[in-house]
Protein backbone atom coordinates (compact mmCIF):
# COMPACT_ATOMS: atom_id res chain seq x y z
CA UNK A 1 0.00 0.00 0.00
CA UNK A 2 2.71 2.59 0.72
CA UNK A 3 3.90 1.96 -3.00
CA UNK A 4 1.05 3.26 -4.00
CA UNK A 5 0.76 6.58 -1.70
CA UNK A 6 4.23 7.21 -3.37
CA UNK A 7 3.54 10.08 -5.56
CA UNK A 8 5.27 10.64 -8.98
CA UNK A 9 8.27 13.14 -8.92
CA UNK A 10 8.46 12.97 -5.05
CA UNK A 11 11.55 12.09 -3.18
CA UNK A 12 11.71 8.15 -2.70
CA UNK A 13 11.31 8.14 1.14
CA UNK A 14 8.09 11.04 1.06
CA UNK A 15 4.13 9.87 0.76
CA UNK A 16 1.42 11.96 0.42
CA UNK A 17 -1.79 10.99 1.74
CA UNK A 18 -4.80 11.86 0.54
CA UNK A 19 -7.92 12.59 2.76
CA UNK A 20 -11.57 12.04 2.24
CA UNK A 21 -13.79 15.16 2.42
CA UNK A 22 -17.47 15.10 4.18
CA UNK A 23 -18.92 14.57 0.95
CA UNK A 24 -17.05 11.22 0.30
CA UNK A 25 -17.51 10.00 3.99
CA UNK A 26 -21.08 10.92 3.88
CA UNK A 27 -21.60 9.02 0.74
CA UNK A 28 -20.28 6.29 2.00
CA UNK A 29 -22.11 6.17 5.41
CA UNK A 30 -25.69 6.19 2.75
CA UNK A 31 -23.84 3.09 0.90
CA UNK A 32 -23.73 0.97 3.97
CA UNK A 33 -27.80 2.04 5.65
CA UNK A 34 -28.82 1.47 2.21
CA UNK A 35 -27.19 -1.99 2.24
CA UNK A 36 -28.67 -2.55 5.67
CA UNK A 37 -32.17 -1.29 4.83
CA UNK A 38 -32.02 -3.73 1.63
CA UNK A 39 -30.83 -6.46 4.21
CA UNK A 40 -33.10 -6.30 6.83
CA UNK A 41 -36.14 -5.82 3.88
CA UNK A 42 -34.95 -9.35 2.61
CA UNK A 43 -34.48 -11.07 6.15
CA UNK A 44 -38.00 -9.73 6.98
CA UNK A 45 -39.36 -10.82 3.56
CA UNK A 46 -37.80 -14.13 4.47
CA UNK A 47 -38.17 -15.05 7.83
CA UNK A 48 -42.26 -13.33 7.07
CA UNK A 49 -42.70 -17.03 4.81
CA UNK A 50 -41.29 -19.02 7.74
CA UNK A 51 -44.16 -19.70 9.82
CA UNK A 52 -41.84 -21.42 12.73
CA UNK A 53 -39.31 -18.70 13.03
CA UNK A 54 -38.37 -17.74 16.50
CA UNK A 55 -39.55 -14.18 17.64
CA UNK A 56 -36.31 -13.41 18.83
CA UNK A 57 -34.64 -14.16 15.39
CA UNK A 58 -35.73 -10.82 14.16
CA UNK A 59 -34.62 -8.04 16.92
CA UNK A 60 -31.20 -10.17 16.12
CA UNK A 61 -30.90 -9.70 12.49
CA UNK A 62 -31.53 -6.28 13.29
CA UNK A 63 -28.81 -5.70 16.01
CA UNK A 64 -26.49 -7.49 13.93
CA UNK A 65 -26.71 -5.87 10.59
CA UNK A 66 -26.88 -2.42 12.48
CA UNK A 67 -24.24 -2.39 14.98
CA UNK A 68 -21.52 -5.36 14.26
CA UNK A 69 -21.59 -4.79 10.40
CA UNK A 70 -19.58 -1.58 10.17
CA UNK A 71 -17.46 -2.61 13.32
CA UNK A 72 -16.59 -5.79 11.85
CA UNK A 73 -15.81 -5.09 8.19
CA UNK A 74 -13.86 -2.01 9.07
CA UNK A 75 -11.81 -4.15 11.70
CA UNK A 76 -11.23 -6.50 8.81
CA UNK A 77 -10.84 -4.56 5.74
CA UNK A 78 -13.84 -1.85 4.74
CA UNK A 79 -17.52 -1.99 4.32
CA UNK A 80 -19.76 -1.77 0.71
CA UNK A 81 -19.88 1.78 1.17
CA UNK A 82 -16.01 2.58 1.69
CA UNK A 83 -15.50 -0.14 -0.72
CA UNK A 84 -17.34 1.64 -3.33
CA UNK A 85 -15.79 5.27 -2.09
CA UNK A 86 -12.08 4.07 -2.27
CA UNK A 87 -11.84 5.16 1.46
CA UNK A 88 -10.63 3.03 3.84
CA UNK A 89 -9.73 3.37 8.17
CA UNK A 90 -6.43 2.34 9.17
CA UNK A 91 -4.76 2.78 12.19
CA UNK A 92 -3.11 6.64 13.13
CA UNK A 93 -0.08 5.18 14.32
CA UNK A 94 0.55 2.78 11.15
CA UNK A 95 -1.62 3.67 7.99
CA UNK A 96 -0.44 0.11 6.68
CA UNK A 97 -2.72 -1.46 9.09
CA UNK A 98 -6.81 -1.33 10.07
CA UNK A 99 -7.60 -0.31 13.75
CA UNK A 100 -8.66 -3.67 16.15
CA UNK A 101 -11.93 -4.74 16.67
CA UNK A 102 -11.96 -2.50 19.95
CA UNK A 103 -11.06 0.45 18.44
CA UNK A 104 -13.54 0.10 15.74
CA UNK A 105 -16.40 -0.63 18.14
CA UNK A 106 -15.53 2.40 20.16
CA UNK A 107 -15.53 4.45 16.57
CA UNK A 108 -18.52 3.31 15.63
CA UNK A 109 -20.20 4.28 19.48
CA UNK A 110 -18.62 7.74 19.17
CA UNK A 111 -19.80 8.06 15.57
CA UNK A 112 -23.53 6.62 16.83
CA UNK A 113 -23.85 9.16 19.62
CA UNK A 114 -22.43 12.42 18.09
CA UNK A 115 -24.25 12.02 14.78
CA UNK A 116 -23.43 14.83 12.34
CA UNK A 117 -21.76 16.65 14.87
CA UNK A 118 -18.68 14.08 15.05
CA UNK A 119 -18.76 14.51 11.05
CA UNK A 120 -18.91 18.53 11.07
CA UNK A 121 -15.35 18.34 13.12
CA UNK A 122 -13.15 17.09 10.27
CA UNK A 123 -12.47 20.57 9.02
CA UNK A 124 -11.00 21.19 12.47
CA UNK A 125 -7.92 18.68 11.49
CA UNK A 126 -5.31 18.69 8.72
CA UNK A 127 -5.83 15.14 8.45
CA UNK A 128 -9.77 15.55 7.95
CA UNK A 129 -10.44 13.53 11.76
CA UNK A 130 -14.13 13.39 13.21
CA UNK A 131 -14.44 13.39 16.84
CA UNK A 132 -14.39 9.46 17.08
CA UNK A 133 -11.63 9.17 14.86
CA UNK A 134 -9.81 11.05 16.77
CA UNK A 135 -10.98 9.42 20.27
CA UNK A 136 -10.12 5.53 18.68
CA UNK A 137 -7.07 6.44 17.11
CA UNK A 138 -7.91 6.10 13.59
CA UNK A 139 -7.67 8.04 10.11
CA UNK A 140 -9.60 7.83 7.45
CA UNK A 141 -7.19 7.90 4.00
CA UNK A 142 -8.25 7.70 0.06
CA UNK A 143 -6.89 4.33 -1.58
CA UNK A 144 -4.53 5.55 -4.21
Amino acid sequence: MLDDLLTAGAEPNAITLEYPALVERLQSVFIDMMLIIMCMGIFSALLDRLTFAPVWVRPTLFFTLFFIYEPVCICYGCTLGNYIKKIRVRNVDDINEPINLLQSFIRYTLKLALGWFSFLTIHGTPQRRAIHDIASGSLMIKKA
